[in-house]
């Protein structure tokens, strides 16, 4: 009988086989406990005790009719932060969604002003966002510019055509069946017609993320590029996608907004870049790529539309919810990065980790100080 040579590829295969399986078999499990120390649980909880804060502080915040209208005003951020997930990921950044927001909304409504059919001019709009994507995109991966430079280069030079497209004037008088989208609601239920669109969106772009091929080359080229591309994976082509991605949710955004408005300006979405980014960050995506999950961006928005809300139900003036959104920035990037250290290092704390939890409750101590000076003039007014 003949024997196999010690070092065959079969004994290598076999070898490697049982090698992996005792590994396998030998590898630490998770605990029941840590399972529920994921960051999206935490998300979880800071909503659960948000609500519960929110509730004492206002008789009016779960009333159904109040929640369905809230959740149409930052649907349009949602539908921005999807591919943003995507494109953090991969290690890049996108800061003129918002200005590819109002681009596409100027678009359409000058369009409109001009006698164009108002679902033509919508389809032009989203054209032109999404093609502002690609051009994002081609810049970042064939070019090679930073995705910071050229974001923020298109940050100005998209919203500047959005000026040029209405200047100081106004898009108004949409007809009822374009309204729909941003004002209407799902037959029988109290529920937006954008968050609809916002559910459907947002589970195709957690199954593309967590269960494809594409998704697994985001985290690769997020963890790194250079090997990701000596591996094969094509990176530039990826690149491109993420970005038109953007482009193109942008577009559909910018929509849905200028239809919940009933009326475009060229000033439409100001600001809704820092919303978007927070919302991604918060919700466990490392800004330096290569982590994230898309229903941790999704809890994120959940958590910072309630806010705002709970705010402006306490007349909270817009300024003070502006600098709520930049803490909740400043946190969602100490937050999970102190939470993945403090889990996986077990009970242990290095001096490090107390010092990050010391600056991170010294920050929510000065928040709240300063939430409840903000409303010091509301309560004595009433």
């Amino acid at each position: 009988m003949k024997e196999t040579a010690p070092d065959s590829p079969v004994d290598n295969r076999t070898a490697d086989f049982h090698s992996s399986t005792l590994i396998s078999e030998h590898a630490p499990r998770r605990s029941f406990l840590a399972y529920f120390q994921r960051w999206e649980w935490i998300l979880v909880a800071l909503i659960i005790a948000d609500v519960i804060l929110n509730t004492h502080l206002s008789p009016f915040f779960l009333n159904a009719a109040n929640l369905s209208r809230t959740s149409s005003n930052f649907m349009e951020m949602g539908l921005m932060m999807l591919p943003m997930v995507f494109i953090i990921i991969t290690g890049n950044i996108d800061l003129s969604v918002a200005s590819n927001l109002g681009m596409c909304a100027s678009c359409m409504g000058v369009l409109f002003n001009n006698g164009v059919n108002i679902w033509v001019a919508a389809l032009a709009g989203l054209i032109l966002s999404t093609l502002g994507g690609l051009l994002n995109g081609y810049l970042v991966a064939k070019v090679k510019i930073p995705s910071l430079v050229v974001t923020l280069g298109t940050y100005a030079f998209f919203r500047g055509m959005a000026y040029v497209f209405l200047g100081d004037q106004a898009a108004v008088n949409y007809p009822a069946s374009f309204t729909y989208i941003g004002q209407g609601l799902l037959p029988g239920t109290l529920v937006p017609f954008s968050v609809g669109v916002f559910i459907v969106m947002a589970i195709l772009f957690g199954l593309v993320l967590h269960r494809t091929t594409f998704g697994r080359y985001l985290y690769s080229i997020g963890n790194n590029e250079n090997a990701a591309n000596f591996s094969g994976v094509p990176v530039n082509r990826i690149k491109i996608i993420c970005f038109t991605l953007s482009g193109f949710m942008c577009g559909l955004a910018g929509l849905i907004l200028a239809a919940r408005f009933g009326s475009t300006r060229p000033d439409i979405g100001t600001g809704l870049e820092l919303s978007v980014i927070t919302a991604a960050v918060l919700g466990g995506v490392d800004i330096n790529g290569g982590i994230g999950t898309m229903i941790g961006a999704v809890l994120s928005l959940t958590l910072i539309g309630l806010m705002e809300f709970g705010m402006g139900l306490l007349n909270i003036q817009g300024q003070v919810q502006g600098t709520a959104v930049g803490l909740l920035l400043i946190l969602s990037i100490l937050l999970p990065n102190l939470a993945r250290k403090a889990f996986s290092g077990g009970t242990r704390f290095t001096r490090q980790q107390i010092v990050m939890a010391v600056v991170l409750a010294a920050v929510f101590i000065l928040f709240f100080v300063f939430f409840f000076w903000s409303r010091a003039p509301v309560i004595s007014a009433i």
